[in-house]
């Protein structure tokens, strides 16, 4: 998780997000206790509320469950599921408004593709 909140959002979702990150990048897996409400808001120096909120978040979600007693769980599938959801974001947010414009600009699919190959090979020459 990041060491440090900003005010670009609500502090809440910030706090879902970090976990989720970490679900994806394999860091928390499957099964695996996330940290609870009181050690978040300890380390963020928020509000126990807040950090509950952005855990119920998850769990209104599907992506971590409760366990009576003893804390918060990576739910089995949040991971596919975060990856599947977030490529759907991707194509949404970049890949669809590419497109649209390499249409206006009357360029295909294979120019595209050889933008994007030509760019990484000049990256990683350096």
């Amino acid at each position: 998780m990041k060491s440090t909140l900003d005010e670009s959002q609500p502090i809440f979702h910030q706090i879902a997000m970090m976990i989720m990150d970490d679900i994806v990048e394999g860091r928390l897996q499957a099964e695996e206790q996330v940290p609870s409400t009181n050690e978040l808001s300890r380390f963020y120096n928020i509000n126990p509320a807040t950090a509950r909120k952005g855990l119920q978040e998850l769990v209104d979600r599907g992506m971590i469950y409760k366990q009576r007693g003893v804390g918060m769980f990576v739910a089995k599938g949040a991971r596919d599921a975060l990856l599947i959801e977030r490529k759907q974001h991707f194509y949404e947010e970049y890949i669809k408004p590419l497109l649209e414009e390499a249409r206006r600009i009357h360029m295909n699919e294979d120019m595209i593709i050889d933008l994007i190959k030509g760019k990484r090979d000049k990256e990683s020459d350096s």
